[in-house]
């Protein structure tokens, strides 16, 4: 594969199983483990002399979030699922940025790394918030999601063969609130940690005054909106798999190294990306391409930097 000049300017999205993997158990010292993980595999990209921005998934947290809140109901009021999401966000965030800058100070780098709360502005009049799509928490058998969807009023959906889980309402972002300041981090050289969870989603009234709603906006469409507004040129989204396939699961099965937009336009409108796994973050990058990005990289977290490089991942140009 054709190596690639390194972007001085880069927004990279972990995924949130990346960040919270489904064969934990959830613990505080796991979730530290993972954190650590994921900020070794981020380390080379906050070496260089760029500008970075990192956000990240949180569907496993914040649906173990819901799921607590269910356990004691009966003992302590539920908080409404905005306030769910800003809860993942700043945990997740907090063990991201104390990690990131745990490694860049063991490599003897004074950089800094700042997690900025964020809002989305969405639409309330959303189709998504009379679909719900977005899948969060753990996975269940049939027969265990039909007892806790009845049990919690919950809509239980199945996920691209890998179980069932809790859908929730997930409207497309608008605006994201104080985008003004993670450019200003930014350009002064922090490592920005922003849009965790895909943003707290808010509605905006008169007088600019804003209101949570329940939802969980996409972190990957988030990420290219961002991206977008910021004028960032390359965008990467690390996940679990080292490449995106086409025909999966299918004997004519074959990995996507290098692909243009309008290739990759043509396979999702076949059908080959799942809604509940790839699907998504296709989505995201094309948005991020047709609002003015110029390359898009899917990859294994772990492989950052190779694929930074050009030498692994799924590369998509715009042209």
């Amino acid at each position: 594969m054709q190596r690639i000049s390194i972007p001085k300017r880069l927004l990279v999205a972990v995924g949130g199983n990346a960040t919270h993997p489904e064969d934990i158990s959830g613990t505080t010292e796991e979730q530290k483990i993972i954190a650590q993980r994921t900020a070794m595999s981020l380390l080379p990209l906050a070496q260089l002399k760029n500008e970075l921005v990192v956000t990240h998934g949180n569907g496993p947290v914040v649906g173990k979030i819901l799921m607590r809140q269910v356990l004691t109901r009966d003992r302590i009021p539920p908080m409404s699922l905005d306030i769910c999401v800003a809860h993942s966000q700043g945990g997740i965030a907090y063990l991201l940025m104390q990690a990131m800058e745990n490694a860049l100070r063991e490599a003897d780098n004074a950089r800094h790394v700042a997690c900025l709360l964020t809002q989305v502005e969405v639409d309330p009049d959303d189709p998504g918030f009379k679909n719900p799509t977005k899948p969060i928490g753990p996975f269940f058998t049939e027969e265990q999601a039909k007892q806790v969807g009845a049990e919690l009023g919950w809509e239980m959906r199945e996920d691209s063969g890998r179980g069932w889980r809790h859908v929730v309402a997930s409207p497309k972002p608008k605006h994201i609130v104080d985008i003004s300041l993670i450019d200003v981090l930014v350009r002064r050289g922090t490592v920005v940690i922003a849009g965790g969870g895909g943003g707290i989603p808010v509605v905006r009234g008169p007088k600019g005054i804003r209101t949570g709603v329940a939802a969980v906006i996409d972190k990957d469409l988030t990420s290219a909106h961002m991206a977008n507004v910021l004028g960032i040129d390359t965008m990467m989204l690390l996940t679990a798999i080292p490449k995106v396939m086409v025909d999966f699961g299918k004997p004519s099965q074959r990995p996507l190294d290098r692909v243009s937009l309008d290739e990759l336009k043509k396979l999702h409108a076949e059908g080959q990306f799942p809604p509940g796994s790839m699907g998504p973050k296709v989505e995201a990058v094309i948005r991020f391409l047709e609002g003015g990005g110029r390359h898009a990289v899917i990859a294994h977290l772990e492989q950052a930097m190779p694929a930074l490089k050009g030498e692994t991942g799924t590369h998509v140009m715009r042209a």
